[in-house]
């Protein structure tokens, strides 16, 4: 009777397995998205490979980038993927590429975010000093500001209060570290009695637009306009954070039961 006797692959054969695939996947990745039709909607793709997986030396998790490369549209229509290795493709588009992809060994991603154009206030730890029964309107501005920041840090990302400034636009910048929805994050903070303007929020579109953020999140104590929640939705990328939600947040997140003490009647229009 005949037997099927299983047969390990070398750990070299498993190692250049891992290497092409890993390349092969970037490439699929920038051929998918170049595959949008419109010339004008996407013309520079740029890939962060990473993996999920465990520091070895203290549990913990880590996310290593082995492979980031970056390609205009020009640059990969000139590609026949049919006819090449995936590695010397990479290779050709300057691809920063683990020199040893299996091992998990990790390369500087070619896109990271550049904090420099940013200046920042020296932190302020609001959550240590508060009561949880806090009036959040008895907060200044800048306390405020940083209790927003500390909230998103709960929340899991990166998050500094920029000094203020009557132009810029930006209360606190975010970067969230996950590898496929992260990115940088421009945060808003108003802590105000009356209803946010439409206008408020369509200037967040456009601070988001000049620093290139991936995601923009406006966080006030009270409300927004309907023309506010629409404008929102059809932007895609902006986050409306209301009073009451906010408060939700707080809770859930930092274990502070809070108070937002609005005026009667902008509690009813809510």
């Amino acid at each position: 009777m005949d037997l099927v006797e299983a047969k390990p692959r070398a750990p070299k054969e498993i190692a250049k397995l891992y290497e092409s695939v890993v390349s092969q996947i970037a490439l699929r990745t920038l051929r998918e998205v170049f595959a949008v039709q419109s010339d004008g909607v996407v013309d520079t793709v740029v890939f962060n490979g990473h993996v999920s997986t465990k520091d070895p030396a203290t549990g913990q998790p880590r996310y290593p980038c082995i492979v980031s490369v970056a390609a205009t549209r020009e640059q990969f229509s000139g590609l026949v993927l049919t006819d090449v290795t995936p590695r010397e493709t990479l290779r050709h588009l300057n691809a920063l590429i683990s020199p040893h992809p299996f091992d998990l060994e990790a390369v500087r991603p070619v896109l990271e975010f550049d904090l420099t154009k940013y200046k920042f206030v020296d932190e302020i730890d609001m959550i240590a000093g508060l009561d949880g029964r806090l009036d959040l309107l008895e907060l200044t501005p800048t306390e405020f500001e940083h209790l927003v920041r500390q909230l998103f840090e709960e929340i899991g990302m990166q998050a500094w209060v920029t000094q203020a400034s009557r132009d810029d636009g930006v209360d606190a910048v975010a970067i969230n570290p996950d590898p496929i929805v992260g990115g940088l994050c421009i945060v808003q903070a108003k802590r105000y009695t009356g209803v946010v303007s439409t206008e408020s929020v369509r200037a967040l579109g456009g601070v988001m637009d000049d620093k290139r953020a991936a995601k923009g999140v406006m966080v006030t104590t009270s409300w927004y306009g309907k023309e506010s929640w629409e404008f929102a939705a059809r932007h895609g990328r902006i986050e409306l954070i209301d009073g009451p939600r906010l408060k939700h947040l707080l809770k859930e997140r930092v274990g502070l039961d809070v108070l937002i003490s609005l005026p009667r009647r902008a509690a009813k229009i809510t």
